[in-house]
């Protein structure tokens, strides 16, 4: 039995390189990446990410859940058939051609499936290209489960980024000024086991598998799920928006999986657990996208100083703690209200440099440190009001 067990797990880490999601996740996040640094240049004349800066400070989550949705779905037997993941992959790649990573929620990847599926008898039995049979005998009950877990999952990484970690942006604002924003988004790719029909695998417990689909004996199949999301934060710092978002859609899993569990003894609360996961999802950005556009903009010209809006990984301002939202108030003790001034005041200290920064408690920190020439210009420190030629884009 553990022979047969070794030789289907081999089995099925091989079929995750023969499904054409994995690469395309891998040719998404470098499209996104690119588009974003090509973005970044005409913001700011530089680039503040590298092209995979989507993927990071994702895979702890990934793993971790990877491992978790594998315990489930086959600790409790839950097989389903190859067709209806082969459709979970083409809904995911067809949804991510937008670019827009917030409609790979499990929400809509996982959602738009099991709508598509529960549809087809109906619409199958109107053509003769296809098999009318082909989904008939779907797992409804498994796929509720999964987009309960992976909304959960959504929300652990929606919680993980720092305020340096998320990307930032220009705008216009309401009276033709402009302010800053970031953008909370992500990507990954959760890797997890699930069971298919045909195989070597035997049933190993009268009660197992308790989720079937037509069959006797499985085989293992390790598949990629790509999960992503993107919101604009424009009126607080990202973290505190990031931590919000992440609450709403745990508490959002957590109805879905109690109408998940139910639908095992009534099988129509399977497709309410999907239709209130979407729902809910939209309701969600949507709540987020009213409030913030409410709210006086965080990142906008401070009167203390300049507000920092980024900064560069592994710039002098990074190597000093500075953080996007803090406001940095002298430089060299000289008051600075723009980057013309502060420049200024920079190459005016000669080898080394001490900082004034207002932190979030609004009290004054110093920080210094040694110029070395092959420094950036203004240590990595971005704001909104850097010119840039290319700014006057951004209006038009």
């Amino acid at each position: 039995m553990a022979e047969v067990w070794f030789v289907e797990l081999a089995n099925g880490i091989g079929r995750f390189f023969l499904n054409p999601l994995v690469y395309w996740a891998i040719l998404l996040v470098i499209v996104a990446g690119y588009k974003r640094i090509k973005k970044e240049r005409k913001r700011f004349g530089l680039k503040v990410f590298d092209m995979f800066a989507e993927w990071r400070h994702t895979w702890l989550i990934s793993v971790i859940f990877g491992l978790l949705l594998s315990i489930v779905t086959i600790g409790a037997g839950i097989v389903f058939s190859v067709e209806a993941i082969i459709l979970l992959a083409s809904v995911t790649i067809l949804l991510s051609l937008s670019l827009r990573f917030t409609l790979l929620s499990p929400s809509y990847t996982i959602g738009i499936t099991f709508l598509l599926i529960f549809m087809a008898p109906f619409v199958l039995a109107y053509q003769s290209a296809l098999d009318p049979g082909l989904f008939e005998s779907a797992n409804f009950t498994g796929f509720s489960l999964l987009l309960a877990i992976l909304l959960s999952a959504e929300a652990f990484l929606l919680k993980r980024p720092s305020r340096d970690d998320t990307f930032p942006d220009l705008e216009s604002g309401h009276r033709g000024l402009m302010i800053g924003v970031h953008h909370l988004k992500k990507m990954t790719l959760i890797p997890f086991f699930i069971l298919i029909p045909t195989g070597s695998i035997t049933s190993m417990a009268p009660f197992w598998p308790y989720f079937s689909v037509n069959g006797e004996t499985y085989s293992l199949m390790l598949i990629p799920f790509v999960v992503g999301f993107d919101h604009i934060v424009r009126s607080e710092l990202p973290e505190k928006a990031a931590a919000r978002l992440a609450k709403s859609i745990h508490i959002l899993s957590l109805f879905v999986l109690f109408l998940a569990i139910g639908s095992l003894y009534i099988g129509w609360l399977s497709l309410a657990a999907v239709v209130i996961a979407i729902i809910g999802r939209e309701f969600v950005s949507y709540r987020h996208r009213m409030a913030d556009r409410k709210m006086t903009p965080f990142f906008h010209r401070h009167e203390r100083g300049i507000r920092v809006l980024a900064v560069i990984p592994g710039s002098p301002a990074d190597r000093l703690g500075i953080s996007a939202g803090e406001v940095i108030s002298t430089v060299n003790g000289r008051k600075i209200n723009d980057m013309d001034a502060f420049y200024n005041a920079l190459q005016e200290g000669g080898a080394f440099f001490k900082l004034g920064i207002i932190g979030d408690n609004s009290e004054v920190r110093f920080v210094q440190s040694a110029l070395y020439e092959a420094d950036h210009h203004e240590l990595g420190v971005i704001t909104i009001s850097k010119p840039y030629r290319d700014i006057e884009s951004l209006t038009t």
